[in-house]
Order: C-alpha cells, then sequence, then structure tokens
C-alpha cells in the first residue's frame, strides 16, 4: 500500500494486521468498543484528540498532550496508523488529518470503518489488547493542512480559494443556530460530509469519479486551493481525507470551525 494512499480496505488491513509497524485505532464510542472492535485494535477516546477553548471547539491538541497519546500507543517514526469508526469515518478522519499536522503522514482510515469489517465476515473481539510499551514519540504541530481565521479573512475574495462547508443544509442556510451568528463563511459551497458516502456500501466513500464529478458540477475543482469546515472541523475532516485521496494537493481543514467563525464579533457570515 503506498503512502499516498488515504484509505485502507478490510481484506487489505485483515493481510497487514499482524504486521509490527501496524497500529490500530478504535474511535468508537467506548461502550461500542467494549463490545466488539477489530482485533488488537486500541481505543482512543475523540474528546482527547482535540481542544476546548469555549466557546470553540475541535482545536488542535496540545503538542505534549498529542504526543503522549501517541506514545502510550507505541507508535514510532515508523508505524502505518489505521484508524477507524462506526460512523463513517468523521471521528477517524479527524484523527487521520491530526497525525498529518504533526507530521505523521503514515496513516489511513479504514473504508467504512467498523461497519465494512464486522459486516464482511471479519473477526470481531472484546479483548483489550495489552498496552504496548511507551516509545517517548514527540510530536510538534506544523502549519501544514491548516487554515486560520485569518487566512480565511484574507482570502475571502480570492477566486483561487473555494470554502467546503460540510454541514447540514439547515446550518449552512441559517437555520439551525450553533453559534451567535448563523449562516455561512461568504461564498461557501455546500458539500454535506455525507455526499460522498455509499450507505448501501457499508459507509464506504464513494467511487472516485462519482465524487469528481459531484465536486466539478459544484465548481471545487482541482486547481483550487480548498479550505474544509464544519461546526468543528470533526465532520469536515472526512470531506479533506476525501479530496486528499481524489488527489487535490491544496486541502486545509479549519481547526475551531464555525465555533469560532459564528462567535467571533469582526467575522462576516452569509446565509
Amino acid at each position: 500500500m503506498s503512502q499516498a494512499s488515504y484509505f485502507i480496505e478490510p481484506d487489505q488491513l485483515e493481510t497487514l494486521r499482524n504486521n509490527e509497524n501496524i497500529v490500530i485505532v478504535d474511535l468508537c464510542k467506548a461502550k461500542q468498543y467494549a463490545q466488539a472492535h477489530i482485533p488488537g485494535a486500541h481505543f482512543v477516546n475523540y474528546m482527547d484528540i482535540v481542544k476546548i477553548d469555549k466557546p470553540v471547539m475541535g482545536l488542535l491538541p496540545d503538542n505534549e498532550v498529542f504526543s503522549a497519546l501517541l506514545s502510550g500507543l507505541g507508535v514510532n517514526k515508523k508505524s502505518l496508523i489505521v484508524a477507524y469508526d462506526d460512523e463513517g469515518g468523521g471521528c477517524a478522519a479527524r484523527f487521520v488529518w491530526t497525525l498529518h499536522v504533526f507530521g505523521h503522514e503514515t496513516a489511513v482510515v479504514l473504508n467504512g470503518g467498523l461497519h465494512s469489517w464486522a459486516n464482511e465476515g471479519h473477526q470481531l473481539s472484546n479483548t483489550v489488547p495489552e498496552k504496548p510499551e511507551p516509545s517517548n514519540y514527540s510530536l510538534k504541530k506544523t502549519h501544514h493542512h491548516t487554515a486560520t481565521r485569518a487566512f480565511i479573512q484574507t482570502h475571502l475574495d480570492d477566486e483561487n480559494v473555494v470554502f467546503l462547508d460540510a454541514r447540514t443544509p439547515a446550518e449552512y442556510n441559517g437555520e439551525k443556530i450553533y453559534a451567535n451568528k448563523a449562516g455561512h463563511i461568504p461564498g461557501a459551497i455546500h458539500y454535506e460530509w455525507t455526499t460522498s458516502m455509499n450507505p448501501n456500501n457499508n459507509l464506504r466513500r464513494l467511487p472516485e469519479e462519482v465524487i469528481q464529478q459531484q465536486l466539478d458540477q459544484l465548481g471545487i475543482s482541482k486547481d483550487k486551493e480548498v479550505v474544509c469546515y464544519c461546526q468543528s472541523h470533526h465532520r469536515s475532516a472526512y470531506s479533506w481525507l476525501v479530496l486528499k485521496s481524489l488527489g487535490y494537493e491544496n486541502v486545509l481543514g479549519y481547526p475551531g470551525s464555525w465555533s469560532e467563525w459564528g462567535n467571533h464579533p469582526d467575522t462576516p457570515v452569509e446565509k
């Protein structure tokens, strides 16, 4: 499997599962993990991979906190991290995006997550694997793969930059309000994160050509720099992953997303 991949199939993971460099990370709810998970997978609580500075949610974790988390999983420079969840990939994608921001780019999402794994006859376990030896892996966040509020504000009229809003239509239109201000970033294009998911194929990503057609029709083309956002860059982390898997080179995630933009006094909004 090439390092440029962003998704891995259950059959591929099955053949790689016992490789010493593979670290499988489960981002389902704790109850689900206790009930059934991929054998050997280590549980990570989603709230441990994000930082909250109310009212802003979904910020990047501190260097020390994230390094300690990875060290506790036994991750090192050679590790290929395979992340999965049971919601189609939002939590897993956020983890993989965060790893990329911190410079660990050998990280992929299991296509379809627990749904594809369980529904296609792969083994499940309720045994918690032994804790690995801490690896003392230390990472620092980079400025790659991220967009800041200031960056967005200075590129609102830039025709080479596209803002992809991955929220529901009601959030995008300002009917549902989860911040002081309702609506969307001016000029943002609505592409709900689940639009690229196939409910009839265990929540896998749709075929590349289908998604590419959807994006081209919306004007989200490969020659643009694309900034993905939602309420807290959870859903839009999946959008980031999907675009990267299609070969988009310039894709950024906006940590904080609408919880920052919609609560900041100096940000313009559209409905």
